[in-house]
C-alpha cells in the first residue's frame, strides 16, 4: 500500500518554473524503489494524460514530446520523494498535476489505467 502526497503547484507566468513534489508513504508491499512512478496532468475539459514515467528497473524517465526538454524528473530515494521540475512553462501546461505509482519493475507506460496509487493532485496555472 502506498500513499502519495503531491504539492508545489501554484500560479506562474509563462516562461517561469515550478517544482512539484510527490512524497510516498509505503505502508506495505514493495519498497518505494520497486514502483514505477509517473506524473500525469489533467486540464479542464480534457482527459488525464502522462507527462513522465520513471522505470523501477533502470530508473530512466520517459517524457512525451510536449514536455521533453522542459520537464525533468528526479528522485530522492532516501526520502521516497519524486520531483517534477518544470521549466519554460506555457499556458497550455495549466492543469492539475498528479503523481501515481505502480508496484512493478516491468516497463510500463504512462497510461492512467495501469496505476494503482494516486496522489491528490496539485494545480498549476500558467498565465500568459
Amino acid at each position: 500500500e502506498v500513499q502519495l502526497q503531491a504539492s508545489g503547484g501554484g500560479l506562474v507566468q509563462a516562461g517561469g518554473s515550478l517544482r512539484l513534489s510527490c512524497v510516498a508513504s509505503v505502508t506495505s508491499g514493495y519498497p518505494f524503489d520497486d514502483h514505477v512512478i509517473a506524473w500525469f496532468r489533467q486540464a479542464p475539459g480534457k482527459e488525464r494524460g502522462g507527462v513522465s514515467c520513471t522505470s523501477a528497473s533502470d530508473y530512466t524517465t520517459q517524457y512525451p514530446d510536449s514536455v521533453k526538454g522542459r520537464f525533468t524528473v528526479s528522485t530522492d530515494y532516501s526520502k521516497d520523494t519524486v520531483y517534477l521540475q518544470m521549466n519554460s512553462l506555457k499556458p497550455e501546461d495549466t492543469a492539475v498535476y498528479y503523481c501515481a505509482a505502480k508496484p512493478t519493475i516491468l516497463t510500463v507506460g504512462a497510461r492512467v489505467e495501469l496505476y494503482d496509487y494516486w496522489g491528490q493532485g496539485t494545480l498549476v496555472t500558467v498565465s500568459s
